[in-house]
């Protein structure tokens, strides 16, 4: 598997690409898969359309594109990470997608023979060191009138009401180790700042969450949890907090008692989706 980035670096990708964290993406998208479809749609993603997924991962969000755009269209996801694009592959040659295919490397360096109808990618910008200066040189893959969408979070948005202190104290950690690792943890309320100064029109935006109440807050709680095990290590090293502290092997179950306790709703986070058509290709 490919070495954890610089966690300290500027926007460094904190998370970095384990075996852990790759699996807990494909457990991520089965909750989150139906925003960012809902998204895309509405974006116009639609049958025939050239597709390019920038921060592919293990290939979710172009797997939907592929269902969007259909037999006829074609979708390119683009990656840094060999792990997640091997991964990827492997996953796709499992499924009767052949208008899919997965490429290693930086997708702001890469040059493509044609233009796309759009670029589109999920949590990618949270993580860049300069999202404006990304999406600039995205606009360049795409055709005039082509479409630039993304699907980012705002990590304020995690909540619960009436409290539970266990899931907001996960929630604080979660916020504080990607902050110190420099990444923008409200990108998603940031887009149309972004969009507007990296040349783009204003954008469509919407705006959703995976929320839950008691017992029913399974998934909003296991969304946070996963991340939770993944950034333990940066916790520690960035003295958010200790492996005592966080109790990761317990922490579910004890965020779900506490809900089912309070009768309690947790909110996930804010998941944003943007999308803004191409003037002119600069």
């Amino acid at each position: 598997m490919a070495n954890v980035p610089d966690s300290k670096a500027p926007g460094g990708y904190v998370l970095g690409h384990s075996d852990l964290e790759l699996e807990r993406l494909t457990t991520q998208a089965r909750v989150i898969d139906p925003i960012t479809r809902q998204f895309l749609r509405e974006a116009g993603l639609s049958a025939g359309m050239r597709v390019l997924d920038v921060g592919s991962g293990p290939g979710d969000v172009a797997f939907l594109a592929a269902e969007l755009v259909g037999s006829s269209g074609e979708v390119i996801g683009v990656d840094r990470s060999e792990a997640a694009i091997t991964m990827a592959r492997t996953r796709a040659a499992a499924r009767p997608l052949p208008n899919v295919s997965f490429h290693e490397g930086d997708p702001t360096k890469i040059t493509f023979e044609r233009p796309f109808d759009a670029v589109i990618g999920r949590y990618v910008l949270e993580f860049q060191p300069d999202a404006v200066a990304m999406i600039r040189s995205l606009i360049a893959h795409v055709r005039t009138g082509g479409i630039i969408a993304f699907h980012e979070l705002d990590l304020d948005g995690a909540r619960s009401f009436p409290d539970v202190p266990t899931f907001d104290r996960c929630c604080r950690w979660i916020a504080e180790t990607i902050r110190a690792s420099g990444a923008e943890i409200r990108i998603g309320a940031k887009l149309a700042s972004v969009f507007l100064a990296a040349g783009l029109g204003a954008p469509t935006m919407r705006l959703q969450a995976v929320v839950g109440g008691a017992e029913q807050s399974a998934d909003p709680i296991r969304l946070m949890v996963d991340v939770a095990r993944t950034l333990l290590p940066a916790m520690e090293r960035f003295g958010v907090a200790t492996a005592e502290e966080v109790g990761i092997e317990t922490l579910a179950t004890r965020i779900i008692e506490e809900a089912i306790a309070n009768a309690s709703v947790i909110v996930a986070r804010s998941e944003f989706g943007a999308w803004s058509r191409v003037k002119a290709v600069v």
